[in-house]
């Protein structure tokens, strides 16, 4: 198939992008919100093509997946289509409800295709289609898939490891005020994007807590492996994909049992707890038990590869862009 696909999640797109179709990746000007064009710290395949507005008229796209309400008007805008009429779509749901200013309360979220019957959302969690009110639109779920990093943990860093993008400016939603009573029980590093000014606003040590900001996906799995435990603070977002790489890695997991983190992390990869108490406990206890952190590793790395594998994702998607293509 020609899937027309923006780039909108790096981390998704490279899992999905290794399903082995022509995937059309739209560029602009500048490289913003409407265009990123492929990425820069992910290695894509070369079937991934940047087509500029221009260029995708004459593509002829066999079915477009949809991530942002904006997409619906660029499709119209770019190809003069209808999507769902026009041109098959498809509807990715990346998010838990509630995370955009516009959503509208919890449970109560209408999503905004709720009232379109002709494009499936398909939700990445149990938990988002559950907590959406999906209207009168077909949904199904399609879990993450993972591109396997490979088992790689050693633990030889006695020190917590988080992953989070722009903790400054998003607080308490991704667990940045948990993370002083992290580093009161270990060192932490904190990797991801938007990283400037964690310190100041949250009145963190720098002498307990490190910053490394956007490191390329390769050198971050490579780092976050060397340390004993991965560390989830996450309150309220769908299912973080550092959290899965973690576990594909071999790390053991201590994470907030918040949305669908409860399905993913079986209780022998680790600790989950809506008490932060015990979760440091955990932490605690995995930095002076070595062995007993490389147990949990490997249990974690176990359910990620059985649940969260790229053979399923991909064949999951084949099987809905099949159906909707049809």
């Amino acid at each position: 198939m020609k899937i027309l696909v923006w780039h909108v999640h790096g981390s998704w797109t490279t899992a999905f992008l290794q399903g082995g179709h022509d995937y059309l990746i739209p560029v602009v000007d500048g490289r913003g919100p409407d265009g990123l064009g492929r990425a820069r710290t992910w290695d894509w395949p070369a079937n991934a093509r940047e087509v500029t507005p221009e260029q995708l008229r004459q593509e002829q796209p066999d079915v477009v997946v949809l991530q942002r309400t904006r997409d619906l008007e660029l499709v119209r805008e770019w190809l003069g289509a209808e999507p769902g009429r026009d041109l098959p779509a498809v509807f990715l749901e990346h998010n838990a409800p509630g995370l955009e200013p516009d959503d509208g309360p919890v449970p109560h979220t209408r999503h905004p295709m709720a009232e379109r019957t002709d494009i499936p959302i398909a939700h990445v969690t149990h938990f988002n289609r559950l907590f959406y009110d999906n209207g009168r639109a077909p949904t199904t779920v399609i879990e993450h898939g993972i591109v396997d990093p490979g088992e790689h943990w050693t633990g030889e860093l006695a020190r917590a490891a988080v992953v989070t993008n722009e903790p400054v400016r998003r607080g308490r939603t991704v667990g940045a005020d948990l993370l002083p009573g992290l580093a009161g029980v270990a060192p932490v590093d904190v990797f991801g994007m938007g990283l400037a000014g964690l310190h100041e606003q949250y009145g963190l040590d720098p002498e307990r807590v490190t910053l490394f900001d956007d490191p390329p996906q390769a050198a971050m799995h490579t780092e976050l492996a060397r340390r004993r435990v991965y560390v989830h603070p996450v309150r309220w977002t769908s299912l973080g994909l550092s959290l899965l790489e973690a576990m594909h890695l071999g790390m053991p997991v201590v994470a907030l049992a918040t949305t669908e983190v409860v399905e993913a992390v079986p209780a022998e990869a680790g600790v989950i707890s809506t008490r932060p108490e015990r979760l440091w406990a955990a932490v605690r206890d995995f930095l002076h038990d070595e062995d007993a952190a490389r147990l949990a590793g490997k249990a974690a790395r176990a359910a990620a590869l059985e649940r969260y594998g790229l053979a399923r994702f991909l064949g999951d998607w084949d099987a809905l862009l099949t159906e909707v293509t049809r």
